[in-house]
């Protein structure tokens, strides 16, 4: 019963979380990005609590699983944001 109710927590939250990022418009891509920077920090800190937990063998896997994935969206959400606030600095001109 448990698995099919997360199950339909993961489908319904990829779907509500399609939606919501198809309709954000590009001029407020960059600020929403730095905040979803700032949750996946937080969803880090879970799954390392997961990873490093008394848990199952399962438990241990989807956490490590979880560590990884966090991590590349928290790096390559602020490589991003890095570039694009790169962009708007003044740039100077060499002599």
């Amino acid at each position: 019963m448990d698995l099919v109710y997360l199950s339909f927590i993961l489908i319904l939250s990829i779907f509500l979380g399609f939606e919501l990022i198809q309709k954000v418009p590009a001029t407020l891509h960059t600020p929403l990005m730095s905040g979803a920077n700032a949750i996946s920090g937080i969803t880090l800190v879970g799954a390392l609590i997961g990873a490093g937990g008394q848990g199952s063998t399962l438990t241990v896997v989807l956490g490590t699983m979880a560590v990884a994935f966090a991590t590349i969206n928290v790096v390559g959400g602020y490589l991003v944001t890095d570039r694009m606030l790169a962009m708007f600095k003044k740039k100077t001109t060499e002599k």
